[in-house]
């Protein structure tokens, strides 16, 4: 047993010394509220308002990052680097202010951004933040070849202590969101165990990692912005049930649940139900299979989904709407693109799905028959038959699976879901389809889900699509202006009407939901107004963090 799964199991065995689950469903919108099913009253007498204060308060959301805390290596791409300041930041309304950065220009070529940074910046040992160490983290990522993709920086240069020039090999519109999710880190202090002792001059602080315990952190006293009122936070690492039972317990006073506990309440808390673009979807190895393989020798291709047709068809049959409510329990919404609800989404390309005889329309079109009556549709001999596959550690995945296995039946595609670990998955991958969570306020990730250059036989164009039609929108996507420029070239490629990587045109994912991010969290603590979240690795909630109060004596 590993650390983390005894660690679980006694947080679990030590919440069910004191309580019960009881099932109470509330009918909550895809927005951030309270269930008013829930005691309403901050002071009531159960444990979770008792335990916790604006000195210290534990929350059991995930996000231990098992790399450690290092923003060159990828760290904070996906929600609040915590420890670490960035240039900019979105707000709770996705628009971008300044956070270190006090001001940027584009130069009219737009290949090279001048950073002017605050002068009264430091890290939490004390030091002073300068452009010389903005101008290192920005080339050490670019170099690491990390998880934040700087590969478009040529060159970072300090021009005085508070400017910094980013220099550019190339225009790319999507560069901005290097400036809102890499955060800076200290040249003086950036050594090969940084990651796990970071210093930053973020709003907290790391004082101590029990790795797949515990993580405890303290508010940054160097801070520039406002101080943070909750004084200590610990971050409890533990898998979703026992969080559940230890809020239920009173041991914790923010808990991050999947969504079939959110349909539960616990006294003393409030759910919060986020809207997030945390989607999932699956991935169709786009070529026959045989016709090569992966840097590492995996193969990569299938011949049956290489078919549009059984692509286009699964998208149809698909309901998304039942897969929201009976596997999400209402908590999400469907998904038919890799950004829904974002502002380059393109709502065209959106279909009428749940639609069995459209779907096999599509198939018969395509030439699949059922010649022999086995309910299963072939062609030339080959069977519409393939594997869904999800890790098997994600009940959510799971479910979300075998619901689709049952909605193809119908239509004549024999699917099986099979669930196993990421090390099992990743040589199978790009021959198998996927059920994969993607979900990110930068534009890229689009690009690296569907540029052809992006397949490269890992996470990122998992299934080797490649169209040189999209490829050049994507391209002018990335090469435009600005960001507000290059969405016109996002949605095209979406859908122009006639070609796309959506389901109307190539089909190359069917995408399924977008999930809600559900939290229990103490009726005692302000957590303001969380944003629109992206996908759960990290801890996306604590975007605002220094802004939370505890309103309890």
């Amino acid at each position: 047993m590993n650390q983390r799964v005894k660690f679980s199991a006694w947080l679990l065995g030590l919440a069910m010394l004191f309580t019960a689950c009881t099932p109470n469903r509330s009918n909550t919108p895809a927005t951030t509220t309270q269930n008013p099913n829930q005691n309403p009253n901050p002071n009531a007498g159960s444990p979770a308002a008792q335990v916790g204060s604006a000195e210290q308060i534990v929350l059991a959301i995930g996000g231990e990052s098992e790399e450690g805390y290092d923003p060159t290596l990828g760290w904070g791409r996906y929600g609040s680097p915590l420890f670490h300041s960035t240039l900019l930041r979105r707000n709770q309304n996705l628009e971008i202010v300044n956070d270190l950065a006090t001001d940027y220009q584009i130069s009219d070529d737009r290949k090279v951004w001048t950073v002017k940074i605050r002068s009264d910046a430091k890290f939490s040992d004390g030091k002073p933040v300068t452009a010389e160490d903005v101008a290192y983290t920005f080339n050490k990522a670019a170099e690491s070849g990390g998880l934040t993709d700087v590969t478009v920086l040529d060159q970072a240069v300090a021009i005085d202590p508070t400017t910094v020039e980013l220099r550019l090999k190339q225009p790319q519109s999507t560069f901005i969101n290097r400036l809102i999710t890499l955060g800076i880190v200290p040249k003086h202090a950036h050594s090969p165990d940084y990651a796990r002792k970071p210093i930053g001059s973020g709003p907290y602080q790391m004082v101590q990692w029990d790795e797949g315990q515990q993580l405890i952190v303290e508010a940054n006293p160097n801070y520039y912005g406002e101080a943070p009122q909750i004084k200590r936070l610990v971050f409890l690492f533990t898998e979703e049930d026992a969080a559940f039972a230890a809020a239920k317990a009173g041991q914790v006073q923010v808990a991050s649940v999947p969504q079939s506990l959110a349909v539960q309440s616990i006294e003393g808390m409030k759910l919060y139900d986020v809207t997030s673009i945390d989607n999932r979807g699956l991935m169709f190895p786009y070529p026959t299979a045989n016709q090569k393989k992966t840097p590492d020798g995996d193969p990569v291709g299938n011949d049956v989904t290489a078919d549009r047709a059984i692509r286009q068809a699964v998208n149809y049959a698909v309901d998304r709407k039942a897969l929201v409510e009976g596997v999400l329990e209402g908590y999400g919404s469907p998904a038919y693109g890799p950004v829904s609800g974002l502002a380059w989404e393109e709502l065209q390309a959106n279909i009428q799905d749940a639609q069995p005889e459209k779907a096999k329309q599509i198939l018969a079109a395509g030439g699949w028959q059922d010649t022999n009556g086995d309910g299963i549709v072939e062609k030339n001999g080959l069977k519409a038959e393939f594997t869904i596959l999800y890790p098997a550690s994600d009940s959510t995945r799971q479910a979300l699976a075998l619901s689709v296995v049952e909605m193809l039946k119908p239509v004549g595609i024999q699917a099986k879901a099979a669930g196993k670990s990421w090390d099992e998955i990743e040589p199978l991958m790009h021959s198998n389809v996927v059920l994969f969570g993607w979900g990110s306020h930068d534009q890229t990730e689009m690009y690296n889900l569907y540029h052809s250059k992006a397949a490269q036989g890992d996470f990122y164009n998992a299934g080797y699509y490649a169209n040189s039609q999209i490829d050049q929108v994507l391209d002018l996507a990335m090469g435009a202006p600005s960001e507000q420029e290059a969405i016109a070239f996002w949605k095209a490629a979406q859908w122009d009407g006639q070609k796309g990587f959506t389901a109307q045109g190539d089909a190359a994912w069917a995408w399924l939901v977008n999930l809600d991010h559900t939290y229990f969290v103490n009726n005692c603590l302000d957590i303001g107004e969380p944003q629109i979240e992206p996908h759960g690795h990290g801890w996306p909630i604590t975007a605002n963090i220094a802004e939370w109060k505890w309103t309890c004596n």
